[in-house]
């Protein structure tokens, strides 16, 4: 359902349209990113953030920042993070230096997936101390930006928030789910699946940012290809490449190649 050749039919949802970035261009040519005019909702029949994973992320205030503070930090079970915002497009105003605690980033990322955790919003609550009774000194709703592990150990070293106010858009790197290897027809003949791209970034409004996207590969042939112009998204989005890169293939071993062209 979420992608679309132009040589066949893909079967949709009842009542549902999918739109590629060819059909959105013609309905759209340049899409209201961030117009809060005209306020942007999730579109049936697209992917929406599982509320199941919604949580608010507990931080405290961090007075100093360096490589010492940061190792003293992680000592003791938190983890050292930033959260700013954008100015005229350009990350980083407004800064505040915060600790989250270990365990919850951990937590949300094995739950969700490394690439999962860095493309959905969550609520960042800042206060004096961790417990109940410490003061709520920020409450808002946050973009992790960037989140640095530990190469060895998978350990989180640090994160970035950004804040996610419904006025901003985003450049979000979204995560593919390929669906439909099962019944593929390239796959059913022995060729296998060349995953070229796993995440696409795109400029996102903030209320509407994907979770991931949908590669339907039930009806790609060994040889054929999909391109990122291929992959249907919200109207509202803005691929942020090349819309002819390829993400993924069919390709066959010589005994497949050599059974097609006879």
């Amino acid at each position: 359902m979420s992608l679309r050749l132009s040589t066949r039919t893909v079967k949709l949802l009842p009542n549902v349209r999918s739109f590629s970035h060819a059909s959105a261009a013609l309905l759209n040519p340049d899409p209201p990113v961030g117009d809060l005019s005209a306020p942007l909702e999730y579109l049936p029949g697209f992917p929406q953030p599982d509320p199941k994973y919604n949580e608010t992320i507990l931080a405290i205030p961090r007075g100093k920042s360096g490589k010492n503070i940061s190792e003293k930090e992680r000592k003791v079970g938190r983890v050292p993070s930033i959260v700013f915002e954008q100015e005229n497009g350009q990350e980083g105003g407004n800064k505040r230096l915060i600790s989250v605690r270990t365990n919850q980033i951990r937590k949300l990322v094995n739950h969700l997936g490394r690439s999962f955790f860095l493309s959905r919003l969550f609520e960042l609550e800042v206060r004096s101390e961790f417990s109940d009774a410490g003061e709520i000194i920020e409450k808002v709703r946050v973009f992790p930006r960037k989140l640095h592990l530990h190469s060895g150990s998978d350990a989180v070293l640090n994160v970035t928030f950004l804040r996610a106010p419904s006025s901003t858009s985003l450049k979000v790197d979204v995560p593919l789910v390929f669906r439909g290897e099962d019944v593929c027809p390239g796959l059913k003949k022995g060729a296998y699946l060349n995953t070229i791209k796993r995440t696409v970034k795109y400029l996102c409004p903030a209320d509407i940012i994907p979770p991931y996207i949908d590669v339907d590969l039930s009806e790609l042939d060994v040889g054929q290809k999909l391109l990122m112009k291929d992959l249907n998204v919200h109207p509202a989005l803005r691929l942020l490449h090349s819309p002819d890169q390829p993400i993924c293939n069919i390709i066959g071993s010589r005994g497949v190649e050599q059974k097609k062209s006879k």
